[in-house]
C-alpha cells in the first residue's frame, strides 16, 4: 500500500471520527431495528415522600369560607393562584425536622409522607378538633411548585419548576432549551435524594426502551447532569464540513511551518 494511500485512509477515518453521529442525536430510537408499532410497557411511578426544604401548598375549603381563613398564612383563604415566589412565602415549608406549621392546627410532622397521606391527616384532625361533617371540609395538599435542578450541555440551566403532578426526564429537558450537539444523550445521569443517601444512574435517551426506567419520571428535586461528547473537547468540529475546515487548516499551518524553516 502507497504512503498516499495510507494518509488518505487516515485522513478519512479521523474526519469520521470526530463528527458526531446522527445516531447520537436522535431520542428514542429503536436499538433493535424493528419496523412497526413499538409497544412500550407503563411505568409504575412512585409516589413522592416528603424531603426537608420541600414546599407545601395547602388549601382548605368548606360552605362558609369565614370559617377555614384562620387557618391559612394569608388572608385570601389559599395558595391557589399565586405566583412561584407567593407560594414560597405564602406556602408551607418542611423545616430541619420534617415539620410543617400551620395556623391553629399547629406543627404536623411531615417527613417521608405521601401528599394524599398529609391530606388525610389534616382532613381528620380538622373533623376531630374543630368541625362537624356538616361543613363538608375539602382540603388539597400539592407540592408549590416540581423542582428540578439542570446542568451540563442543556440550552438553559439552573433550577427550574413546573406547576403539573408528574414530569418526565423528556419534558425536563425540553423545558431547559434541549441538549446541545454536544451534549452525551446517551449518558444523562440522575442524581436523586432519598432517605438513605444520593442514588445516581444514567439513562440512554437514544433507546427507545428508556421510557421503562424507574427514573424516566423525575421526582422533585432531582438533579440531572448531561455530560459532554469527546468530540466537544477534542475541538475538531461536530459536523464533517467542520472536522475538514479543522484538518485544513492544520495542514495548511503545518505546509507553511514546513516551507518556512527550509527556507
Amino acid at each position: 500500500m502507497s504512503k498516499s494511500v495510507l494518509y488518505l485512509l487516515l485522513f478519512i477515518s479521523v474526519l469520521f471520527s470526530s463528527c458526531i453521529s446522527t445516531q447520537d442525536l436522535i431520542y428514542l430510537q429503536k436499538k433493535n431495528n424493528s419496523d412497526g408499532e413499538t409497544m412500550i410497557a407503563a411505568v409504575e411511578s412512585k409516589p413522592y415522600r416528603l424531603q426537608t426544604n420541600d414546599v407545601l401548598s395547602i388549601t382548605i375549603k368548606a360552605i362558609d369560607p369565614k370559617l377555614v381563613a384562620i387557618f391559612s398564612p394569608s388572608n385570601d383563604g389559599g395558595a391557589g393562584g399565586k405566583s412561584e415566589s407567593g407560594l414560597y412565602f405564602d406556602g408551607f415549608t418542611v423545616d430541619d425536622h420534617g415539620n410543617i406549621r400551620i395556623p391553629v392546627l399547629g406543627e404536623l410532622n411531615v417527613i417521608g409522607y405521601t401528599l394524599d397521606e398529609i391530606r388525610v391527616r389534616v382532613e381528620k384532625q380538622l373533623l376531630a378538633e374543630y368541625f362537624n361533617k356538616e361543613a363538608n371540609i375539602f382540603v388539597t395538599v400539592k407540592l408549590a411548585g416540581f423542582r428540578y435542578v439542570i446542568n451540563g450541555e442543556i440550552g438553559s440551566t439552573g433550577t427550574k419548576t413546573l406547576f403539573q403532578e408528574q414530569v418526565t426526564i423528556m419534558e425536563a429537558i425540553a423545558n431547559s432549551g434541549d441538549i446541545t450537539i454536544t451534549g452525551d444523550r446517551k449518558a444523562v445521569t440522575i442524581m436523586r435524594k432519598t432517605p438513605t443517601g444520593v442514588q445516581m444512574h444514567d439513562l440512554d435517551l437514544t433507546d427507545i426502551n428508556v421510557m421503562q426506567s424507574p427514573y424516566f419520571y423525575l421526582q422533585p428535586n432531582d438533579y440531572i447532569y448531561v455530560k459532554p461528547l469527546k468530540q466537544k473537547t477534542w475541538g475538531t468540529g461536530k459536523t464533517g464540513i467542520e472536522s475538514l475546515g479543522t484538518i485544513i487548516t492544520l495542514l495548511s499551518l503545518a505546509t507553511t511551518t514546513f516551507l518556512l524553516l527550509k527556507n
